[in-house]
């Protein structure tokens, strides 16, 4: 498993603009397989529209302490992107004024931007409804100076969701790097030490769940209760929901199906799969994603392949909520990830 990310390793997928190539060429150039465009089409739901705003997921940069294998952000430690304080100011002016309840930050690992401190505990005074922190657990035992994030996530109410592959060793490892899974484990403990995840707390802590291969998710509910009753078991670790997430073809992952040559059966495997009910709840209907250097994507996603957003105002500094709304979603064929089966979005299943 390579320690550089793509830009590092100057990959030819680390530009968006080639990854776009691929996945708009072979198959679906030919019409061996419907673009996702013509699918949706099929059941009246093109073009695919905004609804009212609910979540705001900022991304507060690409740095990383972990090069995970199935990364769509190709984040890492030589990743230098990091949203600055100006930015942050931004975004917490939108913050107060908006109509959304739910506030997402991630990365990278957005612990690791040097202001995240200070922004979080202005964030937090809005009162927004649901605070989440994307962390990759691992952080909190990478530095002294972070191990006591559990005790300021409570002290926030901060809702904690946390990468988690797997629930044996060799399955965690294999995905996000060697000894990856015992720090998880440890900072899962830490974070159960101070309230989170135990039955009827309201410290939120909850997991996600990406396969290990070429492969969609098991059932969501099947997959909590074994991840629940082998943590329990084995390490004493509670934790409340598990989030299944299909692993969009794009970046690193993307790079593993060229790479492994399973990039078209996946693809056959993404559109066999697609499920029209889960278009109606897809999370870019009702998210706005907000990069690094405050440009606006419907999705983390999109983010990562530079789609920004289809209206007049496309950066947080020019940000207006009415002009936004209704407006239609830029999509390309990954966007086949998060509607296959039961769907897939940040929170997980969607049908």
């Amino acid at each position: 498993m390579s320690k550089k990310s793509l830009l590092a390793r100057k990959n030819e997928l680390a530009n968006t603009k080639r990854q776009i190539e691929v996945l708009s060429n072979g198959l679906f150039a030919t019409g061996e397989l419907p673009t996702f465009a013509k699918k949706i089409a099929e059941t009246n739901q093109f073009p695919l529209r905004s609804k009212k705003l609910e979540i705001l997921q900022i991304n507060l940069g690409y740095m990383c302490n972990q090069v995970c294998a199935h990364c769509h952000v190709d984040a890492g430690p030589d990743r230098k992107e990091i949203m600055t304080k100006e930015t942050m100011q931004q975004c917490l002016d939108v913050i107060r004024k908006t109509g959304a309840h739910t506030l997402d930050l991630t990365g990278g690992a957005p612990e690791m931007n040097p202001n995240f401190r200070w922004f979080v505990e202005e964030a937090a005074k809005v009162g927004i409804k649901d605070f989440i922190v994307r962390s990759n657990l691992t952080i909190i035992r990478a530095n002294k100076k972070y191990h006591d994030l559990p005790k300021f996530f409570k002290k926030h109410t901060i809702h904690v969701i946390s990468s988690m592959p797997h629930w044996t060793r060799g399955k965690t490892d294999k995905q996000r790097g060697n000894g990856v899974f015992d720090k998880s484990i440890k900072a899962l403990q830490e974070l159960n030490v101070v309230g989170y995840g135990i039955p009827g707390s309201k410290l939120q802590l909850d997991l996600v769940y990406n396969p290990s291969g070429a492969f969609l998710p098991g059932d969501q509910m099947a997959l909590e209760n074994d991840f629940k009753k082998a943590l329990k078991e084995d390490f004493e670790i509670d934790f409340h929901n598990l989030f299944a997430i299909t692993n969009l073809p794009i970046s690193r992952f993307l790079d593993y199906l060229i790479a492994s040559e399973n990039y078209e059966e996946y693809m056959y495997s993404l559109v066999e799969a697609y499920n029209p009910v889960a278009v109606e709840n897809v999370m870019c209907t009702n998210t706005l994603s907000i990069s690094w250097d405050g440009w606006l994507y419907d999705c983390d996603f999109n983010q990562m392949l530079n789609l920004k957003v289809n209206s007049s105002v496309k950066h947080i500094s020019e940000y207006n909520e009415e002009l936004l709304q209704n407006r239609n979603i830029s999509i390309n064929q990954h966007c086949y990830g998060c509607t296959a089966g039961a769907g897939s979005s940040c929170q997980g299943v969607v049908a």
